[in-house]
Order: C-alpha cells, then structure tokens, then sequence
C-alpha cells in the first residue's frame, strides 16, 4: 500500500480536476479475507485489498471512487476522480450572514443523507431518550435537516415543543416554508451570542451541530452560558462538532485549520475535552461517538 499511495499521488499531481485515473486489482468479492493477504491464482500473485481500504484511499488523496468495472474473471478497475478543491462552500465569498443561506454551496448539503451523520446523530437522540423531552432548543438549525430526523423519530411530536435559532434569514425563511404544518415548531432568525434577549425560557434538550465552534463565537465562554441559562437542570444536550469538509459533493473526512496542508484536529479536541469535563462538573454523563462528526451526548444524573 506504502507504494500504491505513491505512485497514484505522482499520477495526482499531473493531473487537472475532475479528471480520472484508473488501475486494476484483485476483485474483493471472490475472497473473505483481510487486507495483505495473498492470492495465488493461475500462477500470479494478488495482494487482497478490500472496497472499503480503496474507498478511504480515494477520499485520503482528496479524490472520489467511481463504481468500479470488471476487467476480467479475478480482476477489476478502480477509478479515482481528482475532486476540484475550489468547489467547497469553505471557501465561498458571499455576504456573512448568508454563507450557509439559500443560495450558498452550504444549501446543496443534506447531512441526513450522509450515513456516517446521521446514524450517530439518530443513536444520540435515542440516547438522550427523545420523547422525555418536551422542549427541545436547535442552536445553528439553519434549514431544519435536525428537526426532519427528530419527527421521524418521536412517538408523537405533536408533544413536542421545537424550536431552532439561526443567523441566516433566508435559511430561516427555508425552515418555516419547510415545517409549515407543524404548529408547535418555532423559528427565530436571531444571533446567538445573544440568546438572552429572545427570552425563550429553560430547554429539556438543546442541539447545537456544527455552530457553537463558529469564529465569531467565543465557545467556552457561550456553551458555559447556555448550560447556565438555556439548559434545565435535569436537561440533556447534544453537541456535534465536525470532523469533516465539504469539497465538490463529497464530505471528507478530517477537521482542516488555517495554515495546515492536512487534517490537523487539536482544536477539535480541545473544545470536545472542555466540554466534556464542564458538563460532568455540572452533573451530566457523557458519552463521545461519530466519526465524520464528533457527537458529543450529556444527560443530567442530578438526583
């Protein structure tokens, strides 16, 4: 693999975009085995090497993995597809408050449909017992991909009170056009720095996914505040911090920070560790799972 990964990065760097690079291997499907070990077959030699490791080298060397053809009885065709980097929402230029609105690459993204999302995200509400809590705050809810999960997965959400607070005014508008039928659900085009002045009241559940981390937001200092203020004492909450890009349609894995050619994620982990350790100060259990995003769950054990 050590020579795999340097060969296809030369043929990388030679090519433009969007364009393909193709090589043959052994058909992961004619065997059960684990990566490295070796075939013997009419006489040649094939190293094992499962759909799965070819599918997290493709997105490793910032490229996506087309459906694979079959070369011959044992072999197929792997083909990679250089990703255009310039084509991500990270690096789109637009007025502020609308970088995540109607008309941004930010609204081309549905996080539901992304398994590695929203199977954790399913499995936290599960955990925090969903249908116990009858108020539930959406920090950052944008177009409301987080409530859709939560009425498929409520008993009834009819008793349930929901409301989702975000910046953008055109993902807001998006949000209530979307959510039109259901009266108890509640949006605020609002920013969060100041939560106070909406006077909302105590939550049994607050999600935030992918917001509190914001540049513009002093996180510490706002998490310590909403735990304070928003957040009942025998509440829970739900925090998904993203360990991932948007990049030409794919979601890659890894965090990304100023002035770092690769996926460096220290501050990834330092704000899961702080929030981690004020929530058990505060009297929560929490529990850390995901992989493309950090979810980090606290339920209140206050007697």
């Amino acid at each position: 693999m050590t020579h795999i990964i340097s060969q296809i990065t030369a043929s990388l760097e030679k090519i433009q975009a969007q364009e393909i690079i193709e090589f043959e291997v052994l058909n992961p499907d004619l065997h059960s085995s684990y990566n490295g070990n070796i075939f013997a077959i009419r006489g040649k030699e094939y190293v094992y090497r499962g759909f799965k490791s070819w599918v997290d080298l493709a997105q490793l060397l910032g490229c996506k993995m087309l459906t694979p053809t079959k070369l011959t009885e044992h072999t197929i065709c792997i083909s990679y597809k250089k990703l255009n980097h310039d084509s991500s929402f990270h690096k789109s230029i637009t007025d502020k408050e609308e970088k995540y609105g109607q008309n941004s690459i930010f609204n081309e993204i549905h996080k539901n449909e992304e398994s590695a999302f929203i199977y954790y995200y399913l499995q936290a509400l599960k955990n925090v017992k969903l249908d116990t809590r009858v108020r539930i705050l959406n920090l950052g809810v944008n177009s409301g991909d987080e409530f859709e999960a939560i009425i498929s997965l409520a008993q009834n959400i009819s008793n349930l009170e929901l409301v989702g607070i975000d910046y953008c005014p055109s993902a807001i508008k998006a949000a209530q056009k979307q959510f039109k039928e259901y009266p108890n659900i509640t949006f605020y085009t609002h920013d969060i720095n100041h939560l106070d002045s909406l006077n909302i009241g105590e939550f049994d559940l607050i999600i935030s996914i992918g917001t509190l981390q914001s540049s513009n937001l002093e996180f510490n200092a706002l998490l310590m505040s909403i735990v304070q203020k928003q957040l009942k004492q025998d509440g829970a909450m739900i925090l998904g911090f993203p360990n991932c890009r948007w990049i030409d349609g794919e979601m890659v894995y890894g965090a990304r920070v100023k002035n770092y050619a690769f996926s460096e994620m220290g501050l990834l982990y330092k704000d899961v560790v702080f929030s981690k350790k004020y929530l058990q100060q505060k009297k929560y259990r929490v529990t850390i799972t995901g992989k493309d995003y950090i979810f980090l769950t606290a339920t209140s054990i206050r007697k």
